[in-house]
């Protein structure tokens, strides 16, 4: 690769973060709107629903031998814990501020390293042992235990971000076998029915009014992973992810704009604090590798 190559693909690695960073904002702050209308279930239905709706045309133009699999069960299992992770979110985004739903968020990594290497048998390195440590460090400063201020819905986030790791484990698995178009289909698929199941108890009657935040999270769900792995597919992770960490900073000025959200300090130390260990770990991996 010539010097200019590297430099063009690390600016259109740049423009594709640029609509990661916009899908994944535009979710949480359709995720908000929707939340005073709709239960979090039902919102998720809807957006497995226009998820798989915009697979089903990809597929229809791309073929649909790739719905083919031969791991069914993994899917399953994937996706439950996907599922799970995505309720921790949108629960998190109707009750507390966005900044830290964001900021739990990215204790992700951490969460994924140690299931990794419980699940995969994959090595825990130095770098990634640190990623864990400032992770579960800037989680406790953030949630801060034993105050007497610990938010219950917090926690839900928190749970959500295991539920995210472990999925995120089992797509390193299944990403040896299938092409991402299958695993994003079967995600549509499988979560439809269970968010289906679990919103008609609490089923809301869907105005005119709410549908353009319906297509806007079931669209930029999809957008935000594709966006992100057409950027991986360009430069190195050490240039692509802290560009993802701006999501922090930019949705807490959402937050303050549209929602009157002031950002706690608490929230702030404790997002520096796990930024810097999952920034460190992107480094000494990259330093790492042959």
């Amino acid at each position: 690769m010539t010097p200019d190559t590297g430099k063009k693909n690390i600016i259109l690695a740049a423009l594709w973060m640029t609509g990661t960073l916009f899908s994944f904002l535009g979710m949480a702050v359709g995720g908000r709107e929707l939340s005073q209308d709709l239960g979090t279930f039902q919102i998720l239905f809807f957006r497995s629903l226009v998820g798989l709706c915009i697979l089903c045309l990809v597929l229809a133009g791309q073929g649909w031998h790739l719905v083919k699999t031969q791991h069914i069960g993994l899917h399953m299992v994937r996706n439950i814990s996907h599922f799970g992770g995505q309720f921790g979110w949108f629960y998190g985004i109707a009750y507390i501020p966005l900044a830290e739903v964001f900021a739990l968020e990215f204790t992700v990594p951490a969460w994924t390293a140690i299931l990794a290497a419980i699940i995969l048998k994959e090595r825990l390195t130095s770098s990634r042992f640190l990623a864990v440590v400032f992770g579960i460090t800037g989680m406790l400063i953030i949630l801060r235990p034993g105050t007497g201020i610990l938010n219950p819905i917090s926690l839900i986030v928190v749970a959500g971000a295991v539920c995210y790791g472990l999925s995120h484990t089992l797509t390193r698995r299944i990403t040896w076998f299938d092409h991402p178009v299958t695993i994003l289909f079967y995600m549509t698929l499988i979560q439809l029915p269970i968010g289906l199941l679990l919103s008609l108890d609490q089923w809301q009657a869907v105005s005119l009014s709410l549908v353009p935040w319906l297509i806007t999270v079931g669209i930029t769900a999809l957008s935000g992973h594709y966006c992100m792995a057409r950027a991986l597919s360009l430069a190195d992770a050490t240039v692509v992810v802290p560009m993802d960490f701006l999501r922090l900073p930019l949705i807490a000025v959402i937050g303050y704009l549209f929602y009157n959200e002031m950002l706690d300090t608490f929230v702030l130390a404790g997002a520096v604090v796990i930024l810097l260990g999952n920034l460190i770990n992107i480094h000494m991996e990259h330093k790492n590798q042959p």
